[in-house]
């Protein structure tokens, strides 16, 4: 009857020792992965951007190309028709991308909301913290 408590007494002392360890470790690498994909989600985001400038700027090399093309087979006034009807479609072109990087960057904070909720009503966080 008395080896439970033998037993008992002397796991007790490294015990929660390890545990603390094993769980920071656990903590860091959890943290560096929401920092990892944190990063990845911004990174992403910049490409976005990015190939949208690329877009844009080869709709405008093509402008221009149609614009020459334009000016010499045609006469000033079909020009202008010309160039209002390209403003308008890249004027609408425009406010797609707008609304659509609006709704990537809502998307992004969502998620990042979720992932802040779910680190900080963590159990490994909240077995960490200090109490009073």
């Amino acid at each position: 009857m008395n080896k439970g408590g033998v037993g008992l007494g002397s796991g007790s002392s490294g015990g929660p020792t390890a545990a603390a360890a094993a769980a920071a470790q656990k903590q860091k690498a959890l943290l560096q992965r929401v920092e990892t994909n944190i990063g990845n989600i911004v990174d992403n985001f910049s490409h976005l951007v990015s190939v949208g400038r690329v877009q844009a700027a080869d709709s405008l090399l093509k402008l221009v190309s149609e614009f020459k093309q334009t000016a010499i087979f045609s006469g000033l006034a079909s020009l202008n028709d010309h160039v209002e009807q390209r403003t308008a479609v890249f004027n609408q072109q425009a406010e797609k991308s707008d609304r659509m990087l609006a709704r990537i960057g809502e998307e992004a904070a969502a998620s990042l909301t979720e992932l802040e909720s779910h680190y900080y009503s963590s159990a490994q966080r909240t077995s960490q913290i200090p109490q009073p």
